[in-house]
């Protein structure tokens, strides 16, 4: 598809979040063309945080038509779900999908919605994984009052999954590689939720490397066997995109690299790619991985927006939210390299803020990683949404008293002249 003539065939692979709004943009914005959308699962699009977060009181998924009021039979043409994307070749006036079964299906745009799965390292090979609502449900049946669950890794997955797991009686450990809990999620802060584990019943062991799992525990780089009737790998995610290659460029983790519209970057035009699969390059954040929900649920408007030719809208920032061990934790925007990290904290909560230097000698806000801070949470949503990273009043950002939007401004060079207003005549 060239950028001559507007797309009349898309076709979405991915019936995730990230695929059913793709195709709720793509109504919303206009288009009335033929529209298709592949899914590898054979269920219909449902929310993955509940699967770890009401893992043990929620035996059903929670169908997206639910939540946001949309049905892809409703929105798409075509809806082929427990069908495998297995090849792409795409150009830049069209694409054709090669589906399992040896099916083609050609459009003249693709966006690529497929998502990511769960890691497990082969040392791990007998431990189960929790991506899909099928691994839910083999993981809630092995769950019992009394049953011993050790779980690989200290990220948003296992310490979920720890806390319901714990509360509900069964006897938890977490193994983390790292010294710290959420190190490469939430930096400096994740020291912060040691206590947590405790608080929770849940034994949290770091420093320690799982090297393989056996009957009846999991054995440790140290020689020691930690018994478990369940070992859970939480490790992480990859994007779904073996399937791609040679076709599109991928990252050194498998991502399809983006630009904030959707397209590949040294890729064909006729291709886009959003949600987990994408690893995207936003002019203020920089490189932002896929793998959240709230990229999944929001990316897809400026996606459409490009392919179509509307109104980009506004970037917004990083978001990630998580309730883990009985707190809410959530991560807001990008820290790099040069930032530091200010506190903003009370008896009950606290909030890391993310501050650089800028050359014009003021501070810029980041990112926050924040806990049990709901309103800082929001103002940071906002604020870090903007074009440019705010300034941060310092002093009067350590006080925990004081709200967070009222010490962030916009940059001199980002406020926008207020127009004038001249009386009809």
């Amino acid at each position: 598809m060239t950028d001559a003539r507007l797309p009349r065939r898309v076709l979405v692979v991915g019936a995730g979040l990230a695929g059913l709004r793709t195709a709720m943009e793509l109504r919303a914005q206009g288009f009335d063309g033929e529209l298709t959308v592949v899914g590898a699962e054979e269920l219909p699009p449902y929310d993955r945080p509940p699967l770890s977060k009401q893992l043990l009181t929620r035996a059903e998924p929670v169908w997206l038509s639910d939540d946001l009021g949309a049905d892809l039979a409703d929105l798409a043409d075509r809806v082929l779900l427990g069908r495998r994307a297995l090849g792409l070749v795409a150009g830049d006036d069209g694409a054709t999908v090669t589906l399992d079964g040896h099916e083609e299906l050609s459009a003249d745009a693709v966006v690529l919605a497929c998502g990511s799965a769960a890691v497990r390292p082969p040392a791990l090979a007998g431990a189960l994984t929790l991506h899909t609502a099928a691994d839910a449900a083999a993981l809630r049946a092995r769950l019992l009052p009394g049953a011993r669950l050790v779980c690989v890794g200290a990220g948003w997955i296992g310490a979920e999954v720890a806390g319901v797991a714990a509360a509900a009686g069964v006897r938890t450990t977490v193994v983390e590689m790292a010294a710290s809990p959420l190190t490469r999620q939430a930096g400096v802060a994740g020291e912060r939720t040691r206590g947590w584990y405790a608080d929770a019943g849940v034994d949290l062991r770091t420093g320690a490397a799982a090297v393989g799992t056996e009957a009846g525990g999991l054995r440790l780089a140290d020689g020691t066997t930690l018994p478990a009737d369940v070992v859970l790998a939480a490790v992480g995610v990859r994007p779904s995109t073996a399937w791609l290659a040679p076709a599109l460029p991928l990252t050194a983790r498998g991502a399809v690299p983006v630009d904030p519209g959707g397209r590949v970057r040294g890729g064909p035009a006729a291709v886009r790619a959003v949600g987990d699969c994408a690893d995207r390059t936003s002019p203020r954040d920089g490189l932002v991985e896929g793998g959240h929900w709230d990229a999944a649920l929001t990316h897809p408007a400026g996606v459409v927006a490009d392919l179509l030719r509307t109104a980009p809208p506004a970037d917004p920032a990083p978001y990630v939210f998580s309730t883990q061990l009985g707190h809410d934790v959530a991560v807001v925007g990008r820290p790099t390299a040069r930032s530091r990290v200010v506190w903003r904290e009370d008896a009950t909560s606290w909030a890391a803020l993310h501050v650089e230097d800028a050359e014009d000698g003021t501070a810029r806000l980041r990112a926050v990683v924040a806990a049990d801070r709901h309103r800082d949470v929001s103002a940071a949503r906002k604020a870090l949404s903007r074009a440019a990273h705010p300034v941060i009043d310092l002093a009067a950002a350590t006080d925990p008293a004081v709200p967070l939007r009222q010490v962030l401004a916009e940059p001199a060079a980002a406020v926008r002249p207020t127009p004038e207003v001249h009386p009809k005549v």
